[in-house]
Order: C-alpha cells, then structure tokens, then sequence
C-alpha cells in the first residue's frame, strides 16, 4: 500500500510547531523523510572524529548530542503518532529534552554510532508512517496539552531534523 501524508491544517497543531511544519517541502513526505536522513547521515560521516563533542559554546550539545536529540525526539513524536493512529484518546505528557541530554549518554558515543542509531529509529518511523491508512493520518490526540494530528506529528518530525540540521550546518559547519 502506498500512502500520501497531506499537509496538515494549521488548526492540527499548537502554532509552537508551525516553525518546524513550515520548513518540510510540498511532495511525498515519506520520500522527504527517508532522503534528508540519507543526506543528514552522509554530511555527519564527514565530520572529524575530533570535532564529534564539540559545543560552539559551553552550554550548548555537542555534535552527538544533537543527532542524540534527533532520535529521542522522533521516538517520542513516533510513539504518539502510533497511539493516536490506533484511536487512543489518553492524553500524553510532553518531555523535557533539556534533561533529557545531560541524561543520555551521546557525549560519550562515537558520532557514527549515534548516526546508526538515529538511521534505526527513522526507519521505524517509516515502517509505521507506511502502515497507515488515510483515516489514521487525521486522527488527533493530546500531547503536552495539546491537540495534535497524526499527520502533524509526521510533518514535526521532519521538519525538527531539519531544524537541527540547519543549526549543526551554521554554527558547527556540518555540511557546509
């Protein structure tokens, strides 16, 4: 089965997540997904072994960190786009990816490692987004307070991973 995930109304989530849905180019949003991880992943193979924990300022993540973030977030949006797909109505808490990090241990993993294990997560995602039908991409559910679409959740996750590709490429000069 081939599945098209459309665009969602502005009106399917709060406007915090505007900024990352703005960024996702019109098109096949599975395509999307699985081509800018490919892209992502062969910038960050590029990037020297010396350069893997740097932080551009004290209080910033390193490189791993970053990608680390990247995961945990895409497990976290994965996990509610499953529960709301499947018609569970529980409201979901948010999560604080600000204690998350120091939490985790990504400053202490090899980049490469990291990378595979965002590549795992990314192709659960795909796995579950493809299993769809069109009924489950506009189910909606509540997550840290909010009401959100199934669909929404989708186009969040790929426009965080650019977010933070976007970051990683200005102020680290990964894929310059």
């Amino acid at each position: 089965m081939s599945i098209t995930i459309p665009r969602p109304a502005e009106s399917e989530y709060k406007p915090f997540y505007h900024t990352y849905i703005s960024m996702v180019p019109d098109g096949d949003l599975l395509k999307t997904l699985a081509d800018q991880f490919e892209a992502h992943a062969k910038a960050l193979a590029q990037v020297p072994a010396d350069r893997e924990q740097h932080r551009y300022a004290p209080d910033k993540w390193t490189v791993a960190e970053v990608v680390g973030h990247l995961a945990d977030s895409e497990r976290v949006f994965a996990y509610r786009i499953l529960r709301f797909a499947r018609n569970d109505a529980t409201p979901l808490p948010g999560f604080d990816e600000k204690a998350w990090t120091p939490a985790s241990n990504y400053a202490k993993r090899r980049l490469a490692d990291v990378v595979a294990e965002f590549r795992a997560v990314r192709q659960g995602t795909l796995a579950l987004l493809k299993g769809l039908g069109p009924e489950a991409l506009i189910r909606t559910g509540t997550a840290n307070n909010s009401p959100v679409s199934v669909r929404a959740l989708a186009y969040t996750i790929a426009g965080h991973e650019r977010h933070h590709m976007k970051i990683l490429k200005e102020r680290y000069g990964i894929g310059a």
